[in-house]
């Protein structure tokens, strides 16, 4: 179960579930319901509803939107267009408006293959068409040409208000009084509860409020992350202890609900303590708990952290600060399985994985007699070492692009991009505060920064390195830290949309500019749109 973000290039998980297990799934669907004279076209359309509901969660935890608000008609039109794209297809968005949405693709996602089963262009319709519906209440989709019958493209139109796509064709998806998607085409067969359809959520959908944060927080390109992701993978179905070492900052806590949530335990309580801010006098008690009247001002009893954890896992952050006698009651604990309250008489079984981290090496604190040597050799079973995030630079750029998606929702505020000079000071820096110092960066630059592009970022530790004279040719010379598509994107928004003058700006013609428009696949209508914003 591989939860955290692929590199660019390769196939997210859901693609290779939605190619395989589709077609498992039209197999077992055309022989289950023979009998009740269902064809391949209702139960594809069948599949796609109940998929929709879990594909598009998954979209909304990758882009970082709410699961608690209703789409706009924006946000629907990029959520259908990036679904779709990351399962190989090449749409994107040609018109929106108040209450329609027309979308295009010139790629298949299923390849050539699909004019031998044309039927599966119902499973575009029936999922656009039900993410509509639960979003608006109510959509057509009419499916305008399509590769499967040999038209050159693929156009999808989607109408979200009835009133005026009455006169309209296409298929009609609205809500039922259950809360389920009905369409007009399958009709009472969606009434249909067969096991055949779960394994989409069972895939899309995560285990767990630990899987949920964990999904919405890893995201890397590194092969020195990959590595770490590779070592959780085998040992995190186990019960063996792990203590998580690197700098502060750069997400051990993340790593360790990871673990956790891809653990046998993932349902079960995952319960995090620093051990550096607990006052020395009460670390025993937060440990183990009290009984009522154990001390003054122990007012009722109180259950220790074991205790809350029993069955789950339990995170010592900063395991390194815990103090010297404190780590006898720990190591008590960990090797009897079993506590005893302050002011108690019984022990209490506890069946607990321990996960430490620390922000320095344990082992020289081992020999300075800072650490007791048993209490080591009982958490240290496995070490799993995060790299400083000026290790691991080809994470920047993309744990930079989900801030800033995060940054936009928090804050209400439409979508910005750095500007070639930000990008500069983002990867010239060394970042000693790791990730956790990237983020409130970015924040304040976000928040401080004028327009749509970031051109600095805010702090006077970061130099301005790039002269902002320079032409389109020498900026494409000099590095590889953005795309030439970011810096025409950025170009545009700063000339307000106008063709003319990113031409004036960039030295070239505006011919020149539109053809990069083209090449680089810009939408120059979305630009201009999210200015209006």
């Amino acid at each position: 179960m591989a939860i955290y973000h692929l590199p660019k290039g390769q196939a997210l998980s859901q693609v290779d579930f939605l190619q395989r297990f589709l077609a498992q799934s039209i197999k077992s669907c055309t022989q289950t319901r023979v009998a009740e004279n269902i064809n391949r076209e209702h139960c594809i359309e069948l599949l796609g509803l109940s998929a929709a509901e879990c594909l598009e969660a998954y979209v909304r935890a990758e882009r970082g939107v709410s699961a608690d608000d209703n789409l706009d008609i924006t946000q629907y039109a990029d959520t259908i267009v990036d679904l779709k794209n990351r399962i190989g297809g090449g749409f994107s968005v040609d018109e929106v408006s108040p209450n329609v949405v027309k979308v295009v693709n010139h790629c298949c996602p299923f390849g050539t293959s699909v004019k031998e089963s044309p039927e599966l262009c119902r499973m575009t319709s029936s999922v656009f068409g039900a993410i509509a519906a639960r979003n608006f209440g109510y959509a057509k989709v009419n499916l305008l040409k399509r590769i499967a019958i040999n038209d050159s493209n693929c156009e999808i139109v989607i109408h979200t208000d009835q009133g005026n796509a009455s006169k309209k064709s296409g298929t009609e998806y609205s809500i039922a009084e259950d809360g389920k998607v009905t369409s007009s085409m399958a009709g009472d067969i969606i009434k249909d509860d067969s096991d055949s359809v779960n394994p989409w959520c069972k895939v899309v959908d995560t285990r767990s409020e630990n899987s949920r944060f964990v999904a919405k927080n890893i995201i890397t390109e590194s092969k020195a992350m990959s590595s770490v992701f590779r070592t959780i993978e085998r040992i995190a179905p186990t019960n063996t202890s792990v203590v998580i070492t690197g700098e502060t900052g750069t997400g051990k806590e993340i790593i360790a609900r990871l673990t956790h949530a891809m653990s046998d335990r993932s349902e079960r309580p995952f319960i995090a303590i620093n051990c550096g801010a607990i006052p020395e006098h009460l670390i025993e008690s937060e440990i183990v708990g009290f009984e009522r009247g154990a001390f003054t001002g122990a007012y009722r009893e109180r259950r220790g952290i074991f205790e809350r954890a029993h069955m789950g896992t339990i995170f010592l952050d900063e395991v390194n600060s815990l103090p010297y006698a404190a780590q006898v009651k720990l190591l008590r604990v960990l090797q009897e399985g079993e506590v005893v309250r302050v002011g108690g008489e019984h022990s209490l079984k506890v069946d607990v994985r321990v996960i430490a981290a620390s922000n320095q090496p344990l082992r020289p604190l081992v020999e300075q007699n800072l650490f007791r040597r048993d209490l080591f050799y009982r958490l240290m079973v496995i070490e799993v070492q995060i790299p400083p995030l000026r290790e691991r630079l080809d994470d920047i750029g993309p744990l930079s692009e989900l801030f800033l998606q995060r940054l936009a929702a928090k804050h209400h505020h439409s979508q910005k991009i750095l500007g070639h000079r930000a990008w500069k000071q983002i990867y010239s820096y060394s970042w000693p505060g790791n990730v956790r110092q990237l983020e409130n960066t970015l924040e304040s630059s976000f928040l401080l920064s004028h327009g749509h592009v970031i051109d600095c970022l805010v702090g006077s530790e970061f130099t301005d390195a790039v002269s902002s004279n320079e032409s389109f040719r020498d900026r494409q010379k000099q590095t590889k830290l953005f795309s030439e598509s970011q810096f025409l994107l950025e170009v545009l928004l700063r000339n307000s949309g106008r063709v003319q003058d990113a031409a004036l700006e960039l030295g070239i013609t505006p011919r020149a500019v539109y053809k990069k428009i083209s090449t680089l696949g810009v939408n120059l209508r979305n630009v201009r749109a999210s200015l209006r914003m």
